[in-house]
């Protein structure tokens, strides 16, 4: 499973506050269990980050920063994949620090998980967390059911948080529904990766595929290649073979594309210099999409990001792939080489055309 990150926001700034000590008890009484989630957190406390009240010109969904303060601050929300916010109660509401900080950013916060731990005398914070619902929301974040409120006089000692096993199991509950959110999330944030391109299927992306996709990949292998397999009547193919080590060694290896939608791997395409090639290799789309155009697109993708200085492009598929022979023919290709289980094809790099491509091994 895709390891997470997960800012733990000490909201408040004011000088002697008890936000740090809570943050502490937190990040320590949680520290075993996010490792077994596979989850970091990684604290930050908005006195620290030197924002003043906001002072960009142009709205924050444009994206366009003009000072370092925010774009610093971009950067650190935009690689979070979820949140939880450590925050008093000020006059039934959240503090005015951690309001500016939300406002400061837009994309970054979007389909993102944020929970909350509150602190406070009557209402041990509560309130403070109602108030930044109704703000956090509209931009997308999603707050959690799962909350921990500390009643400051029965929590607090000395300066120091009294032991409290029971709060230790409820700050974990909500850990455990943060990383479940942050999971089932995932595809909507991802469709707002700056490297995220739309794909001709609805409400499809193209991005990078990377090591951390194996799982995925691997289980678009299997159901792929068992096509290639009845055509050729083999089971010695390489992508049916491959363990999850495998398919995590060459992602490292190989530039690769995957089509997704819906947190779903719906088709594939690695591609990578050999001398004065570019080969293209893996070419798949999940059998009940075929014929759509996904296929058409990956392909294109993949000769369109040739390197300068290569002459061909070069794939390979089954000799007895009748179905692929012909559509990558249609598409310019044309026969190199063919030892009676493989066919190698290729074809100039500047030739762009055709129909919906199958399978390249």
């Amino acid at each position: 499973m895709t390891s997470l990150r997960i800012l733990v926001i000490t909201c408040s700034t004011r000088p002697g506050a008890l936000g740090p000590v809570v943050t502490r008890w937190l990040t320590g009484a949680l520290a075993e269990r996010a490792a077994q989630l596979g989850a970091e957190l990684v604290p930050v406390a908005l006195s620290d980050l030197d924002l003043p009240f906001l002072d960009e010109e142009e709205p924050p969904a444009g994206g366009r920063y003009r000072n370092e303060h925010t774009r610093r601050w971009s950067a650190m929300v935009d690689a979070a994949d979820g949140f939880i916010a450590v925050t008093p109660e000020y006059n039934y509401g959240m503090p005015a620090a951690f309001k500016n900080a939300l406002d400061y950013l837009s994309r970054e916060w979007a389909w993102k998980p944020m929970g909350f731990v509150s602190y406070g005398n009557t209402s041990a914070g509560t309130r403070s967390v109602q108030h930044a619902k109704q703000v956090v929301t509209t931009l997308r974040l999603v707050p959690l059911g799962a909350t921990v409120a500390l009643r400051i006089g029965d929590a607090v000692e000395g300066g120091s948080l009294r032991p409290d096993p029971a709060r230790d199991r409820a700050a974990a509950g909500m850990l455990d529904e943060l990383v479940r959110l942050a999971h089932a999330l995932r595809p909507m944030r991802e469709r707002l990766r700056p490297d995220a391109v739309p794909a001709p299927l609805p409400g499809a992306y193209v991005r990078p595929l990377t090591p951390d996709d194996a799982p995925d990949v691997l289980v678009l292998q299997r159901c792929c290649w068992v096509d290639e397999a009845l055509a050729n009547d083999t089971l010695d193919i390489t992508a049916l073979g491959e363990s999850l080590a495998d398919v995590r060694a060459w992602l490292a290896a190989w530039q690769a594309l995957g089509l997704w939608r819906d947190g779903r791997l719906l088709g594939m395409v690695r591609t990578r210099r050999v001398g004065d090639d570019w080969h293209v290799g893996r070419l798949a789309v999940v059998p009940d999409l075929r014929g759509q155009g996904a296929g058409r697109h990956l392909l294109h993708e993949a000769e369109s990001a040739a390197e300068p200085g290569c002459r061909r492009i070069v794939l390979s598929t089954g000799a007895r792939s009748a179905r692929n022979l012909r559509l990558y023919q249609a598409q310019g290709y044309r026969v190199e080489s063919s030892d009676g289980l493989s066919t190698v094809l290729a074809k100039p790099v500047s030739a762009y055309a055709g129909d919906e491509p199958a399978m390249a091994s």
